[in-house]
């Protein structure tokens, strides 16, 4: 085991900007993940139809998280993180005021069941289409600043500190589900942007009072000049001129493409095909949960596996584990058959889905950024990293039209509509959507081991 400690002296403590750093962290993640389950349901309550909620939750709202660090990273290391944290929170706090004030002032009703067609109003539309936008922009602003933090303040201690870092998101991720179901049980759905709202004003606040930037706490208080748009502009066209490297941002999609899914396509199944009042929160809550228990166990046991091979079986886990959702179909009682007047049997396996995802996040996302910085030309590591966040960009992008249409144009095809409005889906069709997905999924570890093995040709 390394030590990296100073010899001869007591391993110092990590200074208060990485602790604040990652209470921050947690305090975002909580307030994104009290209403990332809901959102595509809550757009479809309002009224936007069966394909808009999907557009503007994974091709707007997850899309701008992923893609725009690219640019707000380089803009917060100019202007500092703390400036940079405090203008993404006031965003994020009006974001999700926007999102639940159509419902609270505005008079927007939500609608027990969908309608396939569009009959929200402008006066709802636009404050909800404001606030995907804003999310999207405070988001992608937290996760370049947070991430620096941790990386300039961990010293030699990266790993742990990162290890730290990544658990602070998924015990943030339970702590916003849970109290999201806590106050929508007792109130409405559009109470989770309440929860969201609240959880960004504690980190607005925290920033405020408590967070100093981490190169003025380390002792290093120059800024980076400041680099022009078109410098940072020429940085991108370096980085996806790479051939090898945008290659693989292309076949690597696939695994996210999927993992978009969790948000897009499985809400919309459950609540429209299996119970008209989902614990989706509580359901997704499987992810975090696995990953928080399992992290260690898969790291010590599969470790020392190549990344490449750790990334293809994170995506054979995650193609395989949609196909499971094909066995409710086909069993006596169908989707609907309440396990010990607990959850209906459609719901248990969405569950176990999201459970196989997080142990396929395990295996591929955590050697993602090893993989990138191997494809890197020497020296140009840090840059190609920046980008290591595409993959999830190009898959909410197309995740979310695909999945909209992969639900109501193919798994819907042939349903009838049943008394309590919940749909009842003919096997063939909805057993189809989760082949085609399972194989996506396939194909995207396939062109992985394709890809891997061309390289090797190359070198």
């Amino acid at each position: 085991m390394t030590n990296d400690s100073p010899r001869g002296g007591a391993e110092p403590g990590f200074p208060s900007s990485f602790w604040t750093a990652n209470g921050t962290e947690l305090c975002e993640r909580a307030a994104y993940y009290a209403m990332a389950s809901f959102v595509v349901l809550y757009l479809g309550q309002l009224g936007f139809g069966a394909y808009w909620p999907s557009f503007l939750n994974s091709s707007v709202l997850w899309f701008l998280v992923y893609f725009l660090p690219i640019l707000s990273g380089s803009l917060a290391d100019q202007y500092g993180f703390r400036k940079s944290l405090l203008v993404a929170f006031v965003l994020l706090a009006v974001a999700y005021f926007l999102m639940g004030y159509p419902v609270w002032f505005g008079g927007a009703k939500l609608a027990p069941v969908f309608s396939s067609e569009v009959t929200v109003g402008w006066r709802t539309a636009v404050p909800i289409v404001g606030g995907v936008i804003m999310i999207g922009l405070g988001g992608s602003i937290v996760k370049p600043c947070i991430a620096g933090t941790v990386q300039k303040t961990a010293g030699a201690r990266k790993t742990l500190g990162f290890a730290i870092f990544y658990m602070i998101i998924n015990v943030g991720s339970l702590v916003g589900r849970g109290v999201a179901f806590y106050f929508r049980r007792r109130f409405d759905l559009s109470a989770i942007f309440a929860v969201s709202m609240a959880a960004a004003a504690v980190a607005f606040l925290v920033v405020l009072l408590v967070y100093k930037d981490p190169d003025v706490e380390m002792g290093n208080a120059e800024r980076k000049p400041a680099r022009p748009m078109g410098e940072i502009l020429l940085g991108m066209v370096k980085v996806l001129g790479s051939g090898r490297f945008a290659m693989f941002l292309v076949v690597s999609s696939g695994f996210y493409f999927i993992y978009n899914q969790v948000y897009n396509l499985l809400p919309l199944y459950v609540k429209r095909t299996v119970e008209l009042t989902p614990a989706m929160d509580i359901y997704t809550m499987a992810n975090p949960f696995v990953i928080v228990t399992c992290q260690l166990l898969i790291t010590m046991a599969f470790g020392k596996m190549a990344p490449i091979k750790s990334i293809i079986v994170g995506t054979v886990i995650i193609g395989f584990s949609m196909l499971i959702n094909i066995a409710p179909l086909y069993m006596a009682g169908g989707v609907g058959l309440r396990m010990m007047d607990l959850l209906p049997l459609g719901s248990l396996f969405i569950v176990l889905t999201v459970a196989l995802i997080a142990f396929g996040e395990l295996f591929a996302s955590s050697r993602l950024y090893e993989y990138i910085g191997s494809l890197a030309p020497k020296g140009q590591e840090g840059l190609f990293l920046g980008y290591a966040n595409i993959p999830m960009a190009v898959g909410a992008l197309v995740g979310g039209p695909a999945g909209a249409w992969l639900f109501n144009d193919v798994m819907c095809k042939g349903a009838t509509k049943l008394p309590n409005g919940l749909l009842k889906l003919d096997p063939r069709a909805a057993a189809t959507g989760w082949v085609i997905l399972t194989c996506i999924g396939l194909c995207s570890a396939a062109s992985m081991y394709a890809y891997n093995a061309w390289l090797k040709r190359q070198a």
